[in-house]
């Protein structure tokens, strides 16, 4: 083991928050297993607030894609620096995005940190540290055009619960969308090896994850550029194999290159969830030229009615981005009508942010904040209807679902989630008189529908009987 000092690497505790979405999350459960390898006393933290009085090193994890993400990454790096300036915790690690994406400036802004690490540069996360304890000038490692390196061995403390883990396919992207500056800080796309995919997944399975939620900037560019073709579908297949995992769910799915190929894997492989995450951002045809995304509301629905055919109780989930530079009303209702016609089970809507560097930056015609906003809040209220139409139908069903916990006011209600409901994006089922484990599936029938959740009771009666033998009220 290494030394510091008088300091062991074993003794100097490490802490780390991360910040923005699930693909940072991994990026940050790989740097605290490489520093666990290492002989480091590590652990996840919420916020600076959180980490222990005389923690040796606060890693922040931090995000850049839309201007709140910035804000809150900003304030926890300066959270972080005064509590290193009342002397409560000793070095200050910023990594990810930010440091990628502003390095410069982050650098002369924020003297008090002791390193920077941008992204792709997981692999170096274990020098920094080092460096950083041992006082040496700060170390600024953020390249100029970030190119992601896949580290030899997984491996991850994770964060998440124990059944349910974000696997990272690729890192990148290719594609010139205007309003985008994620190619700038990510880098071009760079797909994972299979057999490190394939080795990582059974790693997880090994440490009890039941359900594989596959991620990247594109997940249907994968495979191109190490293979020559795309080989989306195949890896679906090859991780299905995986034993001891039950459900593989895909997410980023970029709406051009979901081929038949892929809707088949979807629709007829084992374990792989008929679903589907495919941000289309608008349905307008001139935004979308705009914006530099192919295709248009018809094909759009082309695609859509091909899913469904393919799995009639597919589970589809899209994106939208409203008051984009120039969104006419009549280009907004373009998009409403789309939302009423496709009839997605899920929806996420945002208000368009200018992203310095963008071409879209550039645009003129900007529509105001508060239009934005309610044109978001009538999208989302149209789609509410839809969702809770599209949840109704499955009022008398039967579906496995995956329990995660117990409801707040009710210890015999388990809270679980079933195919058609990803971790943290959207909704929930409501289990009455269940007392199931969480990360167990139980088979439930649905009794009422809701705008996102559903409500349910076991389909077996004995885990119904033990619910009810602990809470007699139950029964009323």
């Amino acid at each position: 083991m290494g030394t510091i000092g008088r300091m062991t690497i074993e003794t100097a505790s490490v802490s780390l928050i991360s910040l923005g979405c699930s693909k940072n999350e991994v990026d940050s459960e790989e740097m605290l297993g490489i520093l666990d390898h290492e002989g480091y006393l590590v652990n996840h933290t919420a916020s600076p607030a959180t980490v222990a009085h005389g923690t040796k090193v606060v890693i922040i994890n931090t995000c850049s894609f839309i201007e709140s993400a910035r804000k809150e990454s900003i304030d926890t790096i300066k959270a972080a620096i005064e509590r290193k300036r009342l002397g409560e915790i000793d070095k200050v690690i910023v990594t990810g995005c930010l440091p990628q994406r502003y390095r410069d400036d982050l650098v002369a802004e924020l003297p008090e940190v002791d390193a920077f690490l941008g992204t792709g540069n997981t692999h170096k996360i274990s020098s920094v540290v080092l460096d950083a304890l041992a006082n040496r000038p700060p170390v600024v490692e953020a390249e100029a055009k970030p190119h992601h390196k896949w580290l030899n061995v997984p491996t991850r403390i994770r964060k998440g619960t124990p059944w349910s883990a974000y696997l990272k396919i690729s890192e990148g992207c290719d594609h010139a969308c205007t309003f985008c500056s994620i190619p700038s800080f990510r880098g071009k796309h760079v797909s994972k090896p299979e057999d490190m995919i394939l080795t990582e997944a059974r790693m997880l399975a090994e440490q009890g994850v039941l359900e594989l939620n596959l991620i990247a900037q594109d997940s249907t560019q994968y495979g191109h550029d190490l293979y020559g073709e795309f080989r989306l579908a195949k890896l679906l297949k090859s991780l299905s194999k995986v034993d001891g995992i039950q459900w593989i769910r895909l997410f980023y799915c970029y709406p051009s290159r979901v081929n038949d190929e892929i809707i088949d894997a979807l629709a007829n492989t084992p374990k792989v969830l008929p679903y589907i995450d495919m941000p289309l951002q608008h349905a307008d045809s001139d935004v979308l030229r705009r914006m530099r995304r192919p295709m248009n509301a018809e094909t759009y629905l082309a695609l859509v009615d091909k899913f469904r055919a393919a799995s009639p109780q597919a589970s589809i989930r899209t994106t939208f981005i409203v008051g984009f530079p120039g969104e006419t009303e009549g280009e907004f209702e373009n998009l409403l009508t789309f939302v009423k016609q496709a009839r997605f089970d899920r929806v996420g809507a945002f208000t368009y942010s200018v992203e310095d560097g963008t071409p879209s930056a550039t645009l003129e015609n900007r529509v105001d904040p508060a239009t934005q906003t309610m044109r978001r809040n009538r999208l989302m209220e149209l789609q509410q209807g839809i969702s809770l139409e599209r949840n109704q139908a499955w009022v008398g069903e039967e579906l496995e679902a995956l329990v995660e916990g117990r409801a707040p006011r009710d210890f015999t209600m388990a809270v679980a989630r079933t195919f058609r409901d990803a971790p943290e994006v959207d909704g929930q089922v409501y289990v009455r008189t269940c007392m199931a484990r969480p990360g167990s599936f139980v088979k439930v029938r649905v009794t009422e529908a809701r705008p996102y959740d559903l409500i349910a009771t076991p389909v077996n009666a004995a885990d119904m009987r033990l619910a009810m033998k602990l809470n007699p009220a139950t029964t009323s």
